[in-house]
């Protein structure tokens, strides 16, 4: 390995060391919890011509000291459900029913007390305070000392959730949209390239009208960044890279992405039943919808090479890098272990005219149309069968694959990927005739959790185009990668990546690249 690789990675080591010094921890939830400390505004009020003497309290018991549970039989409860009953307080828990034949906690002790404190209010302040006796003001007035610390921290948690839920009111982007945004910024260096430095941002929007409706529309803009493996790719015609013109076996998933920002994804997704989706769109990927996996499925999660987050023959990159117009549709069949998923995308269904009267628009070059079934079990198993028909710069492409993941338990799990098969005619893109039959494969090993809590690491390797008459070698590539979240919105990834022969030809050599990969969402 060069002497520049080592200096690079004591780079990222160092970088990686003060990131693990310095983040904050997350916590399980990763919400801020509300401060239930506040005493202000909390003592309950009674108009000075039914007021009640409270007798001085030298000393009010903390809640720590206050007994964990209540009985039935004690005089609190007795007290109370009289009260209740003769002023006409409903008390329940969410399902409406008050369990008498149970212990309550002080807090629904208390919450039930809140409720009959209240209603004595009311009807005071509707100047029915003669109804009142003066020994069920006394019961009240004890009760209410007695328990005074647990209903202010009631009281303020009710305080705070409804600041809370107007704050949330006041500055939500609207009613019936949620925006989210992620930034992926990637340090590289490697074989026979300068450091660079690759971003990708986008921007979501997601519009539900009812709970079985997702209208998602996304912008894309980047920094047409390139990394060392995608201008070893890009060195002669560019067959295997992640614009390939044949298959996606390219380094990191981000590159290459054009600095105007555009749109991306817009598709609307809906539920004629349950067990059914269908979506149609104007810019659709098969990747959103077929060869999905849990280990190798998010560039700014896991793995960051293109190659090995999808299957290069089943996921047709001139179809899937840019996005078309077309229709998706996932049934699980009667809600068993089965799902069968399939689509139809044309990359050019925005063209009703192009170079040719055979390409362009919705059914002519070049698109895509996909069917795979999955089978998924409880026992942490997943096999999915897949078919892929496409026509693609007047080569005709069928390929047939298998997606497979098994989870040894809750963090460690193994993925594989297969595919073969055909390219036949000439393809206009290349200039040449084609007829090839490669098969593609890919497994990887991901573990979560290892020496640090919420980590992710992962280690796969594959060959995307294994053809003898494409080139003089086989492209073979490897990837390793540890995942470190930061704090709820940032993480850092620092990632290897080996690609030998790339583009099946031999005097590519190896390619080496170190890439820290950051991640903001938001």
């Amino acid at each position: 390995m060069p002497r520049k690789w080592w200096n690079t990675w004591y780079l990222f080591g160092i970088i990686s060391w003060a990131a693990l010094t310095y983040a904050t921890p997350v916590s399980a939830n990763g919400m801020t919890q509300p401060n239930p400390c506040n005493r202000d505004g909390c003592s309950t009020k009674i108009p000075p011509e039914n007021k009640v003497v409270e007798a001085p309290m030298t000393y009010v018991p903390a809640v720590s000291e206050l007994v964990d549970e209540i009985a039935p039989t004690d005089w609190e409860v007795q007290a109370m459900l009289s009260l209740a009953s003769r002023y006409g307080v409903l008390l329940g828990f969410p399902d409406r029913t008050f369990r008498s034949d149970r212990p309550v906690t002080r807090y629904e002790f208390a919450a039930a007390l809140h409720q009959v404190l209240n209603q004595v209010n009311t009807l005071i302040a509707n100047e029915a305070a003669g109804q009142f006796s003066q020994e069920d003001l006394i019961t009240l007035q004890r009760l209410q000392r007695d328990y005074n610390l647990v209903l202010q921290e009631i009281r303020t948690q009710l305080d705070t959730l409804s600041d809370r839920t107007n704050e949330l009111t006041s500055t939500q982007f609207s009613t019936t949209t949620k925006l989210n945004g992620e930034v992926i910024l990637g340090f590289t260096d490697g074989t026979n390239a300068n450091a660079t430095v690759v971003s990708r941002q986008r921007l979501n929007l997601f519009t539900s009208f009812s709970p079985q409706d997702l209208l998602l529309t996304q912008l894309e803009a980047g920094n047409r960044g390139q990394d060392s493996i995608s201008v070893a790719h890009n060195r002669e015609q560019n067959l295997l890279g992640t614009s390939g013109l044949l298959a996606d076996g390219g380094g990191l998933e981000y590159t290459e992405i054009d600095e105007t920002l555009s749109l991306r994804r817009l598709y609307y997704t809906f539920r004629p039943s349950a067990d059914l989706a269908v979506t149609l769109g104007a810019k659709m990927s098969p990747s959103d919808f077929i060869d999905r996996n849990r280990s190798a499925n998010n560039p700014a999660v896991d793995f960051s090479s293109s190659f090995l987050i999808n299957n290069p023959l089943i996921v047709q990159n001139q179809i899937d890098r840019e996005g078309g117009a077309g229709a998706a549709v996932a049934w699980n069949i009667n809600g068993s272990a089965f799902t069968v998923r399939s689509l139809y995308i044309a990359a050019d269904g925005n063209q009703p005219n192009s170079t040719t009267p055979t390409q362009g628009g919705l059914f002519s070059d070049r698109y895509q149309g996909s069917v795979e079934l999955e089978y998924s079990s409880r026992a942490n198993l997943a096999v999915r069968l897949q078919y892929t028909n496409a026509v693609i710069n007047n080569t005709d492409i069928q390929a047939a694959g298998i997606n497979a993941e098994y989870a040894f338990n809750r963090n460690a799990a193994v993925y594989g990927r297969f595919g073969f098969g055909s390219y036949q005619g000439f393809n206009t893109a290349v200039n040449q005739e084609l007829d090839l039959n490669p098969t593609s494969w890919a497994v990887g090993l991901t573990v979560r959790n290892l020496a640090i809590p919420g980590t992710i690491a992962g280690i796969a390797f594959g060959q995307p185009f294994i053809e003898d008459d494409l080139g003089n070698a086989t492209q073979t590539n490897v990837e390793a990668f540890y995942n470190l979240t930061l704090s709820e919105n940032i993480s850092v990834t620092p990632a290897v990546q080996l690609v030998k022969h790339a583009n099946n030809d031999r005097s590519s050599g190896t390619i080496w690249q170190g890439t820290l990969r950051t991640v903001f969402s938001f």
